[in-house]
């Protein structure tokens, strides 16, 4: 079968850090259907790493109202086109002050495919130095802290951590640590 067609496309919504768009699409069997579509440009996510211990932030979210501890992540200003890992060496410096030695590619993440084109990629972090953050201004309330493996472990099983992606991440990071060569 044919992909799913876009036939039109308008515009609903832009501000500097995304656009929402209605596709009028055509299916496979020649039926018509609409798509709502949230565009958002790549980031990239860190998974920072110093011996057995890692580093989350924690701030607030707005859509969900409350506060979230999760792995650094982000997107370039002004929906810029950054290559993943100098955008993920970026967000690491910003939110934690850290800058690593070494990055290491574990893959890529789709956020929400059934409503959004947003792709990340996920790194791991090592050979870390410490420095000062260089936050945004909506990354004013933020915080970061070091936390042993079983720790993070544990938040991701009592709901201490939901970020989708920084769960997804871990993931990734385990099946990294069980088969790399």
């Amino acid at each position: 079968m044919d992909p799913i067609q876009r036939v039109a496309s308008r515009e609903v919504y832009r501000n500097n850090w995304m656009t929402v768009r209605e596709d009028e699409i055509r299916r496979p069997d020649g039926s018509p259907g609409i798509f709502g579509v949230i565009d958002k440009p790549a980031y990239a996510l860190v998974i920072a790493q110093d011996g057995d211990r890692f580093r989350l932030v924690e701030q607030f979210r707005y859509p969900v109202g409350a506060r979230r501890w999760e792995f650094p992540q982000g997107t370039a200003p002004d929906r810029a086109d950054v290559p993943p890992a100098e955008l993920a060496a970026r967000e690491l410096r910003e939110e934690t002050g850290l800058r690593a030695g070494s990055m290491v590619a574990l893959g890529q993440l789709d956020v929400a495919p059934g409503m959004s084109s947003q792709r990340g990629w996920v790194f791991l972090a090592t050979d870390i130095t410490e420095g000062e953050p260089e936050r945004e201004l909506e990354e004013q309330d933020m915080r970061s802290a070091w936390f042993p493996r079983g720790d993070v472990e544990k938040m991701i099983l009592a709901g201490e951590i939901t970020d989708a992606q920084s769960v997804a991440a871990w993931a990734q990071l385990m099946l990294y640590e069980r088969l790399r060569p």
